[in-house]
């Protein structure tokens, strides 16, 4: 198995994201009630600013799954708990395809490595909603320390937020 990361291409990647972020599922993400074009628009949007990247997971070529980045310091997040130099913050999305049957710890280990490969990054910084159990375990499997919750409200999103945190020396 080979798990690849390549930097998500808004026009060409939309119906993709689009079948995963509207899926029952994918509820936590936020983007269930969103059409195709506007998907490609916050795509779009990700791919011109600075402090946002985002990156499509890929098992032997096929696409599994979505990493976010930002970088809390410019990011409004980063308001929300005691920002550090050398902060990353991440969000992951796995898709429901075979693909990915019994390779979610290695493929999360590799977005968690290409993370911590980025000059600037000490320290990743996750946020799940506090309701998504299945992010919470995620978050014990890969080692993440609890940090705050908090019932967060941005210009995009409003939730109870659970903070985590992992060290690079804790990989």
């Amino acid at each position: 198995m080979t798990v690849a990361i390549r930097p998500v291409d808004p026009a060409a990647d939309s119906p993709l994201l689009h079948g995963w972020v509207t899926e029952e599922r994918a509820a936590f993400w936020g983007m269930t009630d969103c059409d195709e074009d506007r998907v490609r628009e916050i795509y779009s949007y990700i791919d011109e600013q600075e402090h946002l990247a985002a990156y499509l997971f890929l098992v032997d070529g096929t696409p599994v799954g979505l990493l976010q980045t930002y970088d809390p310091e410019v990011d409004e997040i980063g308001e929300w708990y005691d920002r550090r130099p050398g902060d990353v913050g991440v969000h992951l999305l796995l898709a429901a395809d075979e693909a990915r049957a019994g390779r979610t710890e290695e493929i999360v280990a590799a977005g968690l490595m290409f993370v911590f490969a980025l000059a600037r990054c000490r320290r990743l910084v996750f946020e799940p909603d506090a309701r998504n159990a299945a992010s919470l375990a995620m978050m014990a499997r890969i080692g993440a320390v609890r940090g705050p919750l908090v019932d967060m409200r941005t210009s995009i999103a409003a939730k109870p937020a659970q903070f985590f945190f992992l060290e690079r020396d804790q990989m």
